[in-house]
Protein backbone atom coordinates (compact mmCIF):
# COMPACT_ATOMS: atom_id res chain seq x y z
CA UNK A 1 0.00 0.00 0.00
CA UNK A 2 0.96 3.37 -0.53
CA UNK A 3 2.74 5.49 2.23
CA UNK A 4 1.25 8.28 3.90
CA UNK A 5 4.05 10.81 4.34
CA UNK A 6 3.68 14.40 5.42
CA UNK A 7 4.13 17.43 2.93
CA UNK A 8 8.04 19.07 2.84
CA UNK A 9 7.43 21.82 5.35
CA UNK A 10 7.22 25.70 3.51
CA UNK A 11 10.87 27.67 3.18
CA UNK A 12 11.12 29.49 5.85
CA UNK A 13 10.56 33.54 5.34
CA UNK A 14 12.89 35.63 4.47
CA UNK A 15 14.30 37.14 7.54
CA UNK A 16 12.80 40.84 8.24
CA UNK A 17 16.12 42.98 7.91
CA UNK A 18 16.67 41.11 4.50
CA UNK A 19 13.29 41.98 3.33
CA UNK A 20 13.62 45.63 4.56
CA UNK A 21 16.95 45.88 2.55
CA UNK A 22 15.28 44.63 -0.66
CA UNK A 23 12.22 47.46 -0.39
CA UNK A 24 14.60 49.73 0.32
CA UNK A 25 17.04 49.56 -2.27
CA UNK A 26 16.45 51.33 -5.64
CA UNK A 27 16.78 50.09 -8.92
CA UNK A 28 20.02 50.13 -10.62
CA UNK A 29 18.80 49.62 -14.15
CA UNK A 30 21.07 51.87 -16.33
CA UNK A 31 18.30 52.58 -19.49
CA UNK A 32 20.44 54.80 -21.00
CA UNK A 33 23.42 51.91 -21.16
CA UNK A 34 21.03 49.61 -22.76
CA UNK A 35 20.45 51.54 -25.98
CA UNK A 36 23.57 50.81 -27.06
CA UNK A 37 22.74 47.11 -27.93
CA UNK A 38 18.98 47.96 -28.76
CA UNK A 39 17.95 46.60 -32.10
CA UNK A 40 15.02 49.18 -32.13
CA UNK A 41 18.25 52.76 -31.47
CA UNK A 42 20.67 51.40 -33.62
CA UNK A 43 21.38 55.07 -35.37
CA UNK A 44 22.46 53.77 -38.33
CA UNK A 45 18.45 53.13 -39.13
CA UNK A 46 17.55 57.18 -38.52
CA UNK A 47 16.00 58.09 -41.86
CA UNK A 48 16.69 61.81 -40.79
CA UNK A 49 19.90 61.89 -40.30
CA UNK A 50 21.29 64.91 -42.75
CA UNK A 51 18.26 65.88 -44.03
CA UNK A 52 18.46 69.49 -42.79
CA UNK A 53 18.42 71.76 -45.46
CA UNK A 54 21.23 73.80 -45.95
CA UNK A 55 20.06 77.68 -45.83
CA UNK A 56 22.87 80.40 -45.11
CA UNK A 57 22.19 83.22 -42.50
CA UNK A 58 22.16 86.52 -44.81
CA UNK A 59 22.82 90.28 -43.63
CA UNK A 60 19.42 92.01 -43.30
CA UNK A 61 20.25 94.59 -45.03
CA UNK A 62 20.85 92.27 -48.51
CA UNK A 63 17.52 90.71 -48.14
CA UNK A 64 15.33 91.96 -51.38
CA UNK A 65 12.42 90.65 -48.78
CA UNK A 66 13.16 91.09 -45.21
CA UNK A 67 12.32 87.72 -43.68
CA UNK A 68 10.41 88.19 -40.36
CA UNK A 69 12.70 87.37 -36.68
CA UNK A 70 12.27 85.86 -33.78
CA UNK A 71 12.75 86.15 -30.65
CA UNK A 72 11.17 89.42 -30.21
CA UNK A 73 9.08 90.87 -27.90
CA UNK A 74 5.87 89.05 -27.02
CA UNK A 75 4.33 91.51 -24.40
CA UNK A 76 0.46 92.04 -24.73
CA UNK A 77 -0.03 94.58 -27.01
CA UNK A 78 2.85 94.59 -29.00
CA UNK A 79 2.90 94.61 -32.31
CA UNK A 80 5.92 94.52 -34.74
CA UNK A 81 7.17 97.02 -37.49
CA UNK A 82 7.83 94.52 -40.60
CA UNK A 83 4.85 94.57 -42.75
CA UNK A 84 4.14 90.45 -43.91
CA UNK A 85 1.12 91.25 -45.76
CA UNK A 86 -1.36 88.62 -45.52
CA UNK A 87 0.90 85.94 -44.20
CA UNK A 88 -0.44 84.83 -40.54
CA UNK A 89 0.86 82.78 -37.96
CA UNK A 90 -0.69 78.95 -37.52
CA UNK A 91 -3.23 79.43 -34.03
CA UNK A 92 -4.89 76.31 -33.92
CA UNK A 93 -2.81 73.58 -31.80
CA UNK A 94 0.29 72.00 -33.50
CA UNK A 95 -1.15 68.47 -33.40
CA UNK A 96 -4.56 70.03 -35.18
CA UNK A 97 -1.97 71.28 -38.07
CA UNK A 98 -0.94 67.76 -38.58
CA UNK A 99 2.51 68.93 -37.15
CA UNK A 100 4.19 67.28 -34.42
CA UNK A 101 7.37 68.25 -31.90
CA UNK A 102 10.66 66.88 -33.71
CA UNK A 103 13.28 68.34 -31.23
CA UNK A 104 13.58 70.53 -27.65
CA UNK A 105 16.38 72.48 -26.46
CA UNK A 106 16.61 75.56 -24.37
CA UNK A 107 18.60 78.63 -23.48
CA UNK A 108 20.23 80.27 -21.64
CA UNK A 109 18.06 83.32 -20.41
CA UNK A 110 14.85 84.31 -22.47
CA UNK A 111 15.80 85.31 -26.46
CA UNK A 112 11.71 86.33 -26.36
CA UNK A 113 10.87 89.51 -23.85
CA UNK A 114 7.42 89.92 -22.10
CA UNK A 115 7.42 92.84 -19.48
CA UNK A 116 6.63 92.20 -16.07
CA UNK A 117 7.73 88.72 -16.74
CA UNK A 118 11.23 88.16 -18.20
CA UNK A 119 12.86 91.46 -18.97
CA UNK A 120 15.20 93.26 -18.02
CA UNK A 121 13.92 93.63 -14.72
CA UNK A 122 14.08 90.00 -13.36
CA UNK A 123 17.03 88.03 -11.81
CA UNK A 124 19.55 85.09 -11.16
CA UNK A 125 21.98 83.78 -9.76
CA UNK A 126 24.46 86.23 -12.49
CA UNK A 127 22.15 88.65 -13.02
CA UNK A 128 20.16 89.11 -15.69
CA UNK A 129 20.43 91.02 -19.72
CA UNK A 130 19.91 95.38 -19.52
CA UNK A 131 16.89 96.82 -21.41
CA UNK A 132 17.97 97.46 -25.38
CA UNK A 133 20.10 100.40 -26.03
CA UNK A 134 18.20 99.60 -28.66
CA UNK A 135 18.76 95.49 -28.34
CA UNK A 136 22.48 94.75 -27.88
CA UNK A 137 22.71 92.33 -24.84
CA UNK A 138 25.86 91.87 -22.55
CA UNK A 139 28.00 89.07 -22.48
CA UNK A 140 26.05 87.24 -19.81
CA UNK A 141 28.56 87.83 -16.16
CA UNK A 142 32.30 87.04 -16.50
CA UNK A 143 33.19 83.12 -17.00
CA UNK A 144 30.05 82.49 -18.84
CA UNK A 145 30.68 81.08 -22.46
CA UNK A 146 27.39 81.56 -23.83
CA UNK A 147 25.48 84.76 -24.15
CA UNK A 148 22.18 85.09 -21.56
CA UNK A 149 18.90 87.04 -22.14
CA UNK A 150 16.62 88.22 -20.14
CA UNK A 151 15.31 86.51 -16.80
CA UNK A 152 12.06 85.89 -14.16
CA UNK A 153 11.23 87.95 -11.26
CA UNK A 154 10.83 84.68 -9.27
CA UNK A 155 14.70 84.42 -8.12
CA UNK A 156 15.24 85.70 -4.86
CA UNK A 157 18.83 84.80 -2.88
CA UNK A 158 17.23 84.22 0.62
CA UNK A 159 15.16 80.99 -0.64
CA UNK A 160 16.79 77.64 -0.40
CA UNK A 161 15.09 76.27 -3.83
CA UNK A 162 16.77 79.12 -5.42
CA UNK A 163 20.33 78.39 -4.30
CA UNK A 164 20.25 74.83 -3.16
CA UNK A 165 22.52 72.83 -5.74
CA UNK A 166 21.15 69.91 -7.17
CA UNK A 167 23.52 66.46 -8.46
CA UNK A 168 22.59 66.57 -12.54
CA UNK A 169 23.11 63.30 -13.73
CA UNK A 170 22.22 63.92 -17.26
CA UNK A 171 21.94 67.41 -17.97
CA UNK A 172 25.19 69.83 -18.21
CA UNK A 173 25.79 72.97 -17.55
CA UNK A 174 22.74 73.83 -15.97
CA UNK A 175 22.02 76.08 -12.46
CA UNK A 176 19.43 76.28 -10.28
CA UNK A 177 18.04 79.74 -10.31
CA UNK A 178 18.84 80.46 -13.92
CA UNK A 179 15.91 81.45 -15.84
CA UNK A 180 16.08 78.91 -19.60
CA UNK A 181 13.77 79.49 -22.62
CA UNK A 182 12.27 75.99 -23.93
CA UNK A 183 12.34 75.29 -27.71
CA UNK A 184 10.11 73.06 -28.86
CA UNK A 185 10.40 72.85 -32.77
CA UNK A 186 7.27 71.25 -34.80
CA UNK A 187 7.18 70.00 -38.83
CA UNK A 188 4.41 68.05 -40.73
CA UNK A 189 7.06 66.74 -42.44
CA UNK A 190 8.49 65.51 -39.34
CA UNK A 191 8.81 61.49 -39.12
CA UNK A 192 5.87 61.88 -36.26
CA UNK A 193 5.05 59.16 -34.51
CA UNK A 194 8.04 56.59 -34.99
CA UNK A 195 11.69 56.25 -33.68
CA UNK A 196 12.73 58.64 -35.55
CA UNK A 197 10.54 62.15 -34.53
CA UNK A 198 13.12 63.29 -32.21
CA UNK A 199 16.28 64.98 -34.07
CA UNK A 200 19.38 66.69 -33.17
CA UNK A 201 20.13 69.27 -34.74
CA UNK A 202 16.43 69.73 -34.95
CA UNK A 203 16.71 70.99 -38.52
CA UNK A 204 16.71 67.12 -39.10
CA UNK A 205 13.66 66.52 -37.71
CA UNK A 206 12.17 69.80 -39.28
CA UNK A 207 13.17 68.41 -42.53
CA UNK A 208 13.03 65.13 -42.56
CA UNK A 209 10.64 63.61 -45.35
CA UNK A 210 11.15 66.79 -47.06
CA UNK A 211 13.77 67.49 -50.39
CA UNK A 212 14.83 70.88 -51.56
CA UNK A 213 13.13 70.80 -54.72
CA UNK A 214 9.99 70.20 -52.78
CA UNK A 215 10.77 73.04 -50.28
CA UNK A 216 11.18 75.23 -52.82
CA UNK A 217 8.11 74.64 -54.81
CA UNK A 218 6.46 75.20 -51.08
CA UNK A 219 8.14 77.86 -50.31
CA UNK A 220 6.42 79.96 -53.30
CA UNK A 221 3.73 81.09 -51.05
CA UNK A 222 5.21 81.91 -47.38
CA UNK A 223 2.05 80.64 -45.98
CA UNK A 224 3.13 77.34 -46.41
CA UNK A 225 6.27 77.55 -44.25
CA UNK A 226 4.17 79.30 -41.51
CA UNK A 227 1.60 76.81 -41.71
CA UNK A 228 3.71 73.89 -41.54
CA UNK A 229 6.66 74.30 -39.31
CA UNK A 230 6.44 76.13 -35.41
CA UNK A 231 8.07 76.36 -32.34
CA UNK A 232 6.33 76.07 -28.88
CA UNK A 233 8.61 78.35 -26.47
CA UNK A 234 7.92 78.19 -22.59
CA UNK A 235 10.52 80.33 -19.78
CA UNK A 236 11.22 78.98 -16.59
CA UNK A 237 13.59 79.62 -13.71
CA UNK A 238 14.57 76.17 -12.27
CA UNK A 239 14.44 75.99 -8.48
CA UNK A 240 15.46 72.70 -6.58
CA UNK A 241 12.29 72.20 -4.79
CA UNK A 242 10.26 68.57 -5.63
CA UNK A 243 6.70 70.28 -5.54
CA UNK A 244 7.59 71.57 -8.91
CA UNK A 245 8.33 68.43 -10.73
CA UNK A 246 6.98 67.87 -14.46
CA UNK A 247 7.12 64.22 -15.41
CA UNK A 248 7.31 64.61 -19.28
CA UNK A 249 8.73 68.08 -21.03
CA UNK A 250 9.67 66.05 -24.33
CA UNK A 251 6.27 66.74 -25.63
CA UNK A 252 5.92 70.50 -26.03
CA UNK A 253 4.49 73.05 -24.07
CA UNK A 254 3.34 72.34 -20.93
CA UNK A 255 -0.33 73.52 -20.41
CA UNK A 256 -2.17 73.67 -17.37
CA UNK A 257 -5.07 76.24 -17.15
CA UNK A 258 -5.66 75.93 -13.23
CA UNK A 259 -1.65 76.78 -13.22
CA UNK A 260 -2.22 79.74 -15.97
CA UNK A 261 0.35 77.86 -18.04
CA UNK A 262 0.69 77.47 -21.80
CA UNK A 263 -2.91 79.83 -21.68
CA UNK A 264 -1.44 83.29 -22.23
CA UNK A 265 -0.34 82.89 -25.80
CA UNK A 266 1.62 85.38 -28.49
CA UNK A 267 1.53 84.09 -31.88
CA UNK A 268 3.90 85.48 -34.53
CA UNK A 269 5.46 84.78 -37.59
CA UNK A 270 9.71 85.07 -37.43
CA UNK A 271 12.40 82.53 -37.82
CA UNK A 272 15.03 80.47 -35.78
CA UNK A 273 17.05 81.75 -33.63
CA UNK A 274 20.44 81.27 -31.59
CA UNK A 275 23.58 83.47 -31.16
CA UNK A 276 24.67 83.53 -35.17
CA UNK A 277 21.81 85.41 -36.12
CA UNK A 278 21.39 88.92 -34.76
CA UNK A 279 19.90 92.36 -36.27
CA UNK A 280 22.56 92.57 -38.67
CA UNK A 281 22.82 88.58 -39.75
CA UNK A 282 19.21 86.97 -40.32
CA UNK A 283 17.88 84.09 -40.66
CA UNK A 284 16.50 82.95 -43.59
CA UNK A 285 14.89 79.96 -42.28
CA UNK A 286 11.58 81.76 -41.93
CA UNK A 287 8.90 83.00 -41.77
CA UNK A 288 7.65 79.61 -38.97
CA UNK A 289 4.99 80.40 -36.40
CA UNK A 290 6.06 81.26 -33.10
CA UNK A 291 3.65 80.27 -29.93
CA UNK A 292 5.25 81.98 -26.92
CA UNK A 293 3.76 81.62 -23.42
CA UNK A 294 4.16 85.08 -22.22
CA UNK A 295 4.12 84.17 -18.78
CA UNK A 296 7.15 82.59 -16.13
CA UNK A 297 7.19 79.98 -14.12
CA UNK A 298 8.99 77.85 -11.83
CA UNK A 299 10.25 73.98 -12.70
CA UNK A 300 12.18 71.86 -10.78
CA UNK A 301 16.17 70.91 -11.70
CA UNK A 302 15.02 67.10 -11.81
CA UNK A 303 11.83 68.03 -14.42
CA UNK A 304 14.70 69.12 -16.42
CA UNK A 305 16.84 66.36 -15.85
CA UNK A 306 13.83 64.07 -16.30
CA UNK A 307 13.90 65.78 -19.93
CA UNK A 308 17.75 65.02 -20.95
CA UNK A 309 17.39 61.23 -19.78
CA UNK A 310 14.63 61.04 -22.09
CA UNK A 311 16.45 62.72 -24.83
CA UNK A 312 19.38 60.45 -24.29
CA UNK A 313 16.91 57.62 -24.87
CA UNK A 314 15.75 58.45 -28.55
CA UNK A 315 17.24 56.67 -31.63
CA UNK A 316 18.70 60.24 -32.33
CA UNK A 317 21.87 61.13 -30.79
CA UNK A 318 20.45 64.24 -28.78
CA UNK A 319 23.48 64.97 -26.56
CA UNK A 320 24.21 68.55 -28.55
CA UNK A 321 21.23 69.40 -26.94
CA UNK A 322 21.08 68.88 -23.11
CA UNK A 323 23.01 71.95 -22.28
CA UNK A 324 21.49 75.66 -22.65
CA UNK A 325 22.68 77.50 -26.11
CA UNK A 326 22.98 80.72 -26.19
CA UNK A 327 20.10 83.91 -26.97
CA UNK A 328 20.00 85.90 -29.41
CA UNK A 329 19.79 89.45 -28.94
CA UNK A 330 16.32 90.64 -29.10
CA UNK A 331 15.05 91.11 -32.25
CA UNK A 332 14.66 95.33 -33.52
CA UNK A 333 10.67 96.24 -34.62
CA UNK A 334 11.65 96.62 -37.94
CA UNK A 335 12.55 92.77 -38.35
CA UNK A 336 9.55 91.60 -36.19
CA UNK A 337 6.30 90.48 -38.18
CA UNK A 338 2.98 92.99 -37.53
CA UNK A 339 0.70 90.10 -37.21
CA UNK A 340 0.99 89.17 -33.54
CA UNK A 341 -2.06 87.68 -32.27
CA UNK A 342 -3.12 86.54 -29.34
CA UNK A 343 -6.75 84.59 -27.34
CA UNK A 344 -8.19 88.11 -27.16
CA UNK A 345 -7.74 89.49 -30.50
CA UNK A 346 -8.90 85.91 -32.29
CA UNK A 347 -11.88 86.22 -30.14
CA UNK A 348 -12.66 89.68 -31.38
CA UNK A 349 -11.87 88.80 -35.22
CA UNK A 350 -14.21 85.63 -34.45
CA UNK A 351 -16.89 87.57 -32.88
CA UNK A 352 -16.67 90.10 -35.55
CA UNK A 353 -16.82 87.42 -38.68
CA UNK A 354 -19.55 86.23 -36.80
CA UNK A 355 -21.44 89.36 -36.69
CA UNK A 356 -24.30 90.27 -39.11
CA UNK A 357 -22.77 92.28 -42.26
CA UNK A 358 -25.09 94.87 -41.54
CA UNK A 359 -26.78 96.37 -38.76
CA UNK A 360 -28.69 99.14 -38.16
CA UNK A 361 -27.38 102.04 -36.03
CA UNK A 362 -28.86 102.97 -32.56
CA UNK A 363 -30.47 106.38 -32.73
CA UNK A 364 -28.41 106.81 -29.55
CA UNK A 365 -25.10 105.68 -28.51
CA UNK A 366 -24.78 104.25 -25.21
CA UNK A 367 -22.79 106.93 -23.08
CA UNK A 368 -18.90 105.36 -22.68
CA UNK A 369 -18.21 103.38 -19.32
CA UNK A 370 -15.20 104.39 -17.34
CA UNK A 371 -12.68 101.35 -18.53
CA UNK A 372 -12.42 98.79 -15.28
CA UNK A 373 -8.61 99.21 -13.57
CA UNK A 374 -7.28 96.33 -15.01
CA UNK A 375 -7.34 97.29 -18.54
CA UNK A 376 -5.70 100.33 -17.38
CA UNK A 377 -2.90 98.34 -15.52
CA UNK A 378 -2.87 96.09 -19.07
CA UNK A 379 -2.27 99.44 -20.86
CA UNK A 380 0.15 100.66 -18.95
CA UNK A 381 2.17 96.98 -18.89
CA UNK A 382 1.78 97.49 -22.87
CA UNK A 383 3.51 100.69 -23.20
CA UNK A 384 6.46 99.57 -20.82
CA UNK A 385 6.33 96.85 -22.56
CA UNK A 386 6.83 98.59 -26.05
CA UNK A 387 10.50 99.06 -26.12
CA UNK A 388 9.90 101.75 -28.37
CA UNK A 389 8.27 103.96 -25.72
Amino acid sequence: GKKNTAPPPPPAPPAADTMSAVAAAPSTTDFVALKENSIFLDYRDNVCAGAQLAVANKLCADLEVPTPQAGGNVTKGYVGDLDVGSLKPHTDTYFQGDMCPVNVHWHLGTEHYSYGQYDENGNGPHGTAKRPEWANRDLAAAGEKVRGGFHCHHYDEKEEKFTKPYDWKYCTNMEVGETYEVHWPHSSVGDCGTVNQYQTPFYDGVFCNLSMEQFAAIAVDAQNIASNVGVHGQVFTVVNDEQYFYPDMMRGMIIDKQRNMGTDIHYYTGSTTGTSRSNEMCSQYAPITWQVDRQCHMISASSFDKLCHDMLLQRDDMKDDLYPHGSRELVMDSLVANNAADAESLAAAAAAAAAPAAEAAPEEAPAAEEAPATEEVAAEVARNGNLRA
